[in-house]
């Protein structure tokens, strides 16, 4: 038996009807890291990147990629965010982004978040893309992954 995606009628894809549905407070946790070179680690934290300030670009780049997330994402809802935290773990040879996002309304936030996570680093990698470039302006050591949700509460 195939499953029943809320999402495809007729072999179309759709957006889901959420119109019969409450509004309730709704929050989502999501996460990635990007991993650079322990040097460019060092000059982000301490402030000597050539392009400025990478964690506060990245934390604005992050709260407006949220907030746009239905332009991107076809079938996600347009939504009314109430909040968005973004914070940021560094070690020697990566930087976690972390992003919660609050709502209330009819559908979950974890589209959001996501979106917000990837966005926050695709903006480090960036700003800091002229330190981690090898003799060939290729990244051999620069990447991205762990993106995941690492919380999704609804009626909160």
């Amino acid at each position: 038996m195939k499953p029943k995606f809320s999402h495809i009628e007729k072999g179309k894809a759709k957006m889901v009807d959420i119109s019969a549905k409450k509004n309730v407070k709704r929050r989502a946790v999501a996460s990635g890291k990007i991993y650079l070179k322990p040097s460019t680690v060092k000059a982000i934290r301490e402030g000597k990147v050539e392009k400025g300030n990478v964690l506060a670009v990245a934390r604005v780049a992050a709260v407006m990629a949220v907030k746009r997330t239905s332009e991107v994402i076809p079938m996600c809802h347009p939504l009314h965010i109430t909040s968005v935290d973004v914070d940021f773990e560094l070690s020697n040879r990566s930087i976690e982004a972390r992003v919660e996002v609050k709502s209330v309304g009819k559908t979950g936030v974890e589209m959001e978040a996501l979106t917000g996570a990837s966005i926050a680093l695709l903006a480090i990698w960036d700003m800091a893309k002229s330190a981690e470039k090898d003799e060939t302006g290729n990244y051999p050591i620069t990447r991205i992954s762990e993106i995941r949700v690492i919380e999704k509460v609804k009626g909160e």
